[in-house]
């Protein structure tokens, strides 16, 4: 790594990259790669404006984690944004308007395809980076863009860590198939993992609290392969007297060795993000979120990749989701680190 003088405790700059650091992707062990995209949002939108909304509140968190001390010192850089991608979540969208807005009842063949050939697009960009700088040895991080982004790095991930297991944080199970007729919907995003990847062995799921039936049927279906730890669940076992970590001993329990994190900002309480696709009450609060990751990380297990979701930034300037994205997205990466030199 480039040796170069950089004070983590001076104010960012205006040139500096991600989290004020002053690192380029070949000097940093973690590489990120912004996904401007959203086609397929069915309530809320703005998800697109996510990775610049974090890139911008990020030069505002301060760099040392009471928790994993120094994660900066590996380096940290993300990529630029792609004007591609950028274009195709603006066509994709238009077209997809309609058919989002009639629930999917008032679907066109032609527009369905074309909406999907431009997911199709996007995942072959986030599949062809993600692997790119995984052959270079580095741990890679998607920042979406709504919670359909990331399937082209898991993809590439369950090809390299064949067996991995996922732990999903979110508000939705992201398992319907096709959802309003789009192959590549947000919301069917674990369920194109888990038919067309065989390299993921697991899928643990964290927070869920809005569950189509068919949903909980897939679940029950997978023969273990899809574990679920419904929200009111768990609030159901700390009312009888479980700790919080208690229930995260067996949420971490229940994965393998080689872990991927994908995480929707809507997994956590709504105060939290207030402006994301579609807030639900109840979910996780910063500290709980904190706490989990900080014990999957002294666990044994290895994060090898992950993802941050549906961030998407108020129209009035609100700054909010970005701050709380940006510092969950630290974490993740102290995490990730850390679990690399876990005893």
């Amino acid at each position: 790594m480039t040796t170069m003088t950089f004070d983590p405790n001076a104010a960012a700059t205006a040139d500096s990259g991600i989290f004020g650091l002053p690192f380029t992707p070949e000097d940093s062990k973690i590489v990120l790669i912004p996904v401007p995209y959203e086609a397929t949002t069915s309530y809320g939108g703005g998800t697109s404006d996510g990775p610049a909304a974090i890139l911008d509140a990020s030069k505002q968190v301060d760099l040392f984690d009471l928790e994993t001390g120094k994660p900066y010192e590996a380096g940290i850089a993300m990529l630029d944004e792609s004007a591609d991608v950028r274009g195709w979540s603006e066509r994709a969208k238009t077209l997809a308007a309609p058919i989002v807005e009639s629930g999917g009842r008032d679907t066109d063949p032609r527009v369905l395809k074309a909406v999907n050939d431009f997911s199709e697009q996007m995942n072959g960009y986030v599949y062809e980076t993600t692997k790119h700088w995984l052959g270079k040895r580095k741990i890679v991080g998607v920042i979406g863009g709504d919670h359909s982004t990331p399937y082209g790095a898991i993809q590439a991930y369950a090809e390299a860590f064949p067996g991995l297991g996922i732990l999903h944080l979110d508000a939705h199970a992201d398992l319907r198939n096709a959802y309003e007729g789009f192959t590549w919907s947000h919301a069917s995003i674990m369920h194109n993992v888990m038919t067309r990847l065989p390299g993921v062995g697991k899928l643990v799921q964290v927070g869920i609290r809005d569950v189509g039936s068919r949903e909980v049927e897939f679940i029950e279906r997978s023969k273990g392969r899809v574990k679920c730890f419904y929200d009111q669940h768990m609030r159901d076992r700390q009312f009888d007297g479980a700790t919080w970590t208690k229930v995260c001993k067996d949420i971490i329990a229940a994965l393998p060795r080689e872990v991927y994190v994908s995480f929707d900002i809507d997994g956590l309480t709504s105060e939290h993000c207030p402006h994301t696709g579609t807030p639900v009450p109840g979910g996780l609060t910063f500290p709980e979120t904190c706490h989990l990751l900080e014990m999957l990380a002294k666990s044994g297990r290895r994060v090898i990749g992950f993802d941050l979701c549906e961030v998407a930034p108020s129209t009035g300037g609100d700054e909010w989701n970005g701050s709380v994205g940006a510092r969950i997205l630290y974490k993740l990466l102290g995490c990730t680190l850390r679990s690399h030199r876990a005893k």
